[in-house]
């Protein structure tokens, strides 16, 4: 049985976490609508729990790495919500001084390497930060983040084979929101469970309720032991749901209405903790409002400081690449 019994405080900053990021995400596609980002954007409304759950169950030193949907996954890890807004807004201010944009954001002092724009690229990468850990013997470890159309990516299977080959200290997090772009995992793969897709390499996993705080974070903290303790890499398996389309250019007609009400009325990840915190009196109705001020003013802030940012100069063309 999946314990609640977990400290107040960390509840609340559970439940402070996701909805920052849920509302910074929201405030994205506004801004999205509005013509101030550009490109492409991909959303994390609906996920949070995922992220928030994994993060809460890591310590110092350990690392993420993720794909293009990746601003909800950074937040997470408590990256400056102001740098990652300018960023979106191809910003001077930006985390990657406005040259990533939506789709690639780092910030190596929170241990996030990155989100990354083709499709399983990260994987290896993560594999490859893995080895540099167990080489450094301090005991850290890489989670790996991918969704489920990039688990038939040809590379996740040669790193699945490096990382098992080597033991190394990785993570691997499946992010299984039921559609790769517009296509159902049930039409796209020869398997639905996913988290099987490492046993022909002797890589244990298993399926996670990725709606439900609890059940991420006490996955990822039982698990992580035995990858610390040199037990090798392990498949995480998120069955988790993505309110919005792949993209802001994807309107997800290949969905039913009657679909997406079902996982926002009923396991929507932050009502759910918002009940549990109020049914148990861990938090009133009132400080549960507070927080929401909190996190809708820091999103304000970030907004402001984005579009008060300058654009990257001319100069910047030249830096940060190979010649």
């Amino acid at each position: 049985m999946m314990t609640k019994n977990l400290p107040n405080t960390q509840l609340l900053k559970a439940y402070e976490d996701m909805l920052l990021i849920r509302r910074f995400e929201e405030k994205s596609g506004q801004l999205y609508g509005m013509g101030l980002i550009a490109g492409f954007c991909h959303l994390y409304i609906g996920q949070e729990a995922v992220a928030v759950g994994i993060q809460h169950a890591l310590i110092e030193g350990d690392s993420v790495i993720t794909s293009y949907r990746d601003h909800g996954i950074m937040l997470a890890t408590e990256s400056d919500p102001n740098a990652v807004m300018a960023e979106l807004l191809g910003r001077y201010d930006g985390c990657s001084k406005g040259k990533g944009g939506s789709m690639h954001m780092f910030d190596l002092e929170k241990g996030f390497y990155g989100g990354h724009g083709i499709v399983g690229a990260q994987v290896p990468i993560g594999t490859g930060i893995a080895f540099a850990c167990k080489y450094q013997q301090n005991k850290n470890i890489a989670v790996t983040y991918f969704g489920d159309g990039a688990s038939n990516q040809g590379q996740v299977y040669e790193a699945f084979n490096m990382a098992k080959l080597w033991n190394l200290p990785v993570l691997y997090v499946i992010e299984n929101n039921e559609y790769g772009m517009g296509t159902s995992v049930a039409r796209s793969c020869g398997t639905t469970d996913l988290y099987n897709r490492g046993a022909s390499f002797d890589i244990p996993g298993e399926q996670v309720d990725g709606m439900d705080y609890f059940a991420v974070y006490n996955a990822v903290n039982r698990i992580v032991t035995g990858i610390r303790e040199g037990k090798g890499p392990y498949i995480l398996e998120m069955k988790t749901y993505r309110y919005r389309g792949h993209s802001m250019s994807d309107p997800a007609k290949y969905r039913s209405k009657e679909e997406v009400s079902e996982y926002k009325d009923n396991r929507d990840p932050i009502e759910k903790l918002s009940h549990h915190l109020l049914t148990t009196k861990i938090a009133t109705p009132e400080e549960l409002k507070e927080i929401e001020k909190r996190c809708k003013d820091k999103v304000a802030k970030a907004s402001d400081f984005a579009m008060n940012s300058p654009e990257p100069p001319m100069s910047e063309l030249y830096t940060n690449i190979y010649r």
